[in-house]
């Protein structure tokens, strides 16, 4: 197909970045400006989800939905626009009316603007594509719980293709938020509190979303998960150099490893300084040390809460300003503060350098998405028939990350069940409501309360009908006892009767995710301790003193305080929001037809306090620390722990060198075997703890793992090659290093299981390292001859 003259920028034959500049060129301000911003037609929120007073302040989110609110679609791209927002995530619609008004909306864009330049369409994709219909993966603390970055990848790109298909370019995940702080209600959208593992499941996801042809979008930059309190929004309290050693190496992982084309600000401020408005982060860091050439964009009206939120900013047109200078190239979801820039322009407050540099970027986006290429039309770039986004393959993956995550904490007595239970009392709110099973972002939680009657949008079993189906011999009595929320205790004495009445009970206790305080679990959701919500602490409580034998299934988005029963269950199961095929991948498990092989990626703790959060400490912040303070620093369960139906021994370690320069390498090898009768998945990990350094580090720091598969009998050996640079920190003085010294060598099955130690010393002159070091350690997973190993 020929190409217009007067559009030069639609000749493939160019490179990308001419391209982009040829259409910069031709555009007026106001052109460039459109670029930067977006527009969410179909958002109600402000119709049905504002929280009641004084559960939130509510005033920023008001003006944000009353300003966006006054524009058509039509008056805001009458010069382009460069974001359509969530055409198909906001409101329950089927794929073709999806379909419909996807090229409707691109229709106004493109028709009613002087150039026709196609808006770019993103959804989000946190727990699958978040649309009516589409299939509800686990959430991703679930993945962080598989430590199977494979599994992660091949999701990603089922979830890639779905988006594709109807028509979107951008997907708004993964989160690489470290966990920091328990409390927070966005730790069931976390991968988990370890940087490492963070980085190389989040670096999976990008790769498979993108390998469909989908941006992915790297968030929330950064800080965001370390508030004080764990509320929402809250202020960081964060030195550069956790920032630097902790937050921020996840972003950097997926961007030199992955290639991820975006990033999205965070809303929080750090030390001050909003995350929006700092310079440093998004120019100094992201652009100029990295070397990121990709889109940054606005968390949802993080740009206007600079003015109405931070106060470092006088008014929207002001932080706009502020936004655009530290190198926020797009405002999400509406144009509200970059509608002020042409202003800022000509009064000179602002250089149009600044417009020119982000609209550049977004348009080379639009073009590497064939979004300008000739013969580009809305309908062309969008399927409705064949298209099932909720597909058998899709399932298929759903129920394998399911599987794969489910923790066992601890078999007790109970596990797995008899085949000859008789009577069991299915007990808990968790067990009869599908929805506890899904994320804060998955559709039937995060859309669908505001539309009771079009039910959950895609077929998921419960709790108890899972465990019916698995126990068909077995007679249930399914007892609600009480509500996930609220303090209703009416229920307690039928559960209690139930109980008496059984052999056994299976409790399901936990979260239903929820936006802005309608949930336990999720954005806004956050909790003031590690408590059970509402009165389900209580339930169990009465359920342990009737004497029956009690199995707890907490199904939640974040770890609770379990150290007042783990004593006295008959068994206890850990799922982190597993998603629509999560019931019958927990009922597997409770009767053994699933050996489980989850490991943790946060910490169970003892007490509600929390103490001591995450297992990243320093020697005053671990158990080495006791009689110092009476705060108790041991987790109930460990990071990176997972129990199993067989056994499993670690052992044989085996270094190439005992003395590395600090820029050379050393591997180490261990055997691991499957020592017991039933075929099992291991999780070998590596941890290393510098000895003696410049500043208080970590006592224990993951550097690498791999989840192997085992028959009985079967062993395999696990090769870790490990750079110096593996064991670089920022300094005193802010500037990365690897120095001389001994490094400490571990590796075992959980973070406390390290059977195999050893010393390594670096030796040589003390290394500044950038962007440029490795940032991953590299594992070969070889089967012993003839016993039946495979990799994980």
């Amino acid at each position: 197909m020929s190409t217009p003259s007067d559009r030069p920028w639609s000749d493939p034959a160019l490179a990308p970045e001419k391209r982009a500049e040829l259409l910069l060129q031709a555009m007026t301000l106001p052109e460039k400006i459109a670029q930067l911003g977006s527009r969410w037609t179909g958002n109600d929120l402000a119709d049905h989800d504002l929280p009641e007073e004084g559960t939130l302040n509510v005033a920023p989110m008001e003006d944000v939905f009353a300003t966006a609110g006054t524009r058509s679609l039509a008056e805001s791209s009458e010069h382009g626009l460069g974001h359509l927002t969530r055409v198909w995530g906001s409101v329950p619609q089927s794929v073709e009316e999806g379909v419909a008004e996807l090229v409707r909306q691109h229709r106004v864009v493109l028709d009613g603007s002087r150039l026709g330049v196609p808006a770019l369409v993103h959804e989000e994709c946190l727990t699958g594509f978040t649309t009516y219909g589409a299939t509800v993966y686990p959430a991703s603390i679930a993945w962080g719980a598989t430590f199977d970055p494979a599994l992660v990848e091949r999701m990603a790109a089922a979830i890639g293709r779905d988006m594709a298909a109807v028509g979107v370019h951008q997907g708004l995940s993964p989160v690489l938020d470290v966990v920091r702080d328990y409390r927070w209600g966005r730790v069931e959208e976390t991968i988990g509190e370890d940087p490492y593992l963070v980085a190389i499941l989040g670096s999976a996801y990008v790769r498979g979303l993108q390998s469909a042809g989908v941006l992915a979008t790297l968030k929330h930059f950064a800080g965001y998960s370390a508030s004080r309190s764990g509320r929402n929004h809250g202020p960081v309290s964060m030195g550069r150099r956790e920032l630097l050693d902790v937050v921020l190496p996840p972003f950097e992982t997926a961007i030199a490893t992955a290639g991820a084309e975006s990033v999205m600000s965070s809303y929080s401020d750090v030390d001050g300084l909003p995350a929006s408005a700092d310079p440093w982060l998004f120019t100094d860091v992201l652009r100029d040390d990295w070397g990121f050439g990709g889109t940054v964009v606005s968390d949802y009206w993080a740009v206007p809460f600079l003015a109405s939120m931070h106060r470092v900013a006088v008014d929207n047109a002001d932080a706009g300003a502020v936004a655009l200078a530290a190198g926020t190239d797009v405002e999400l979801p509406d144009t509200i503060a970059y509608a002020g820039l042409e202003a800022k322009v000509r009064s000179g407050e602002i250089s149009e350098d600044l417009i020119d540099r982000a609209a550049r970027r977004l348009l080379l986006q639009k073009v590497k998405l064939g979004l300008l290429d000739p013969g580009w039309t809305p309908e062309g770039s969008v399927r409705a028939d064949g298209v099932e986004l909720d597909s058998a393959e899709n399932r298929g993956l759903a129920r394998q990350l399911a599987e794969r995550s489910i923790v066992l904490l601890d078999a007790g007595s109970a596990l797995p069940l008899s085949s000859a239970l008789r009577k069991v009392a299915v007990i808990g709110p968790i067990a009869g409501d599908p929805r506890t099973l899904m994320g804060c972002y998955a559709f039937p939680n995060h859309v669908l309360p505001r539309y009771p009657d079009r039910g959950l949008g895609v077929d998921v079993i419960s709790p108890v009908d899972a465990l019916r189906n698995e126990l068909p011999d077995a007679e249930l009595t399914h007892v609600q006892g009480c509500a996930v929320m609220g303090d209703d205790r009416s229920g307690f004495d039928d559960a209690v009767a139930a109980a008496r009445e059984a052999e056994l009970v299976v409790a399901y206790v936990g979260d239903l995710s929820g936006l802005f305080g309608h949930g336990t679990s999720g954005e806004g959701c956050d909790a003031e301790d590690l408590r059970l919500p509402g009165v389900q602490g209580e339930l169990l409580a009465r359920l342990l003193d009737t004497g029956t034998p009690v199995v707890v299934v907490v199904v939640s988005g974040r770890p609770y305080a379990l150290g007042d029963f783990a004593d006295r269950v008959a068994g206890l199961v850990q799922a982190f929001l597993p998603g629509q095929e999560g019931a019958a991948a927990i009922a597997g498990v409770l009767s053994g037809r699933i050996v489980p092989g989850g490991k943790l990626p946060v910490q169970v703790p003892r007490h509600v306090g929390g103490q001591p959060g995450t297992y990243l400490q320093p020697a005053l912040g671990s158990v080495e620390s006791a009689g110092i303070s009476g705060l108790e620093t041991r987790p109930l369960f460990p990071f990176g722990y997972g129990g199993s139906y067989t056994t499993f021994e670690v052992g044989d370690l085996r270094l190439s060198a005992r003395e590395i320069g600090t820029d050379g390498e050393f591997t180490a090898t261990v055997r691991v075997r499957n020592t017991g009768e039933r075929a099992g998945d291991e999780v070998v990990q590596l941890y290393l703890h510098d000895v003696v350094a410049r500043i208080a580090r970590p006592l224990k720091l993951l550097t690498g793992f791999a989840r192997v598969s085992l028959e009985p009998g079967a062993a395999a050996d696990i090769t870790f090659r490990v750079h110096a640079d593996r064991t670089a920190y920022t300094g005193p003085d802010l500037l990365r290093i690897v120095e001389p010294g001994d490094v400490e060598v571990m590796i075992g099955t959980s973070s406390v299981d390290l059977p195999c130690r050893a010393f390594v010393q670096v030796t040589g002159d003390v290394r500044v390292v950038g962007h440029d070091r490795r940032l991953t350690t590299p594992v070969e997973v070889t089967p012993v001859a003839g016993t039946g190993a495979g990799g994980g």
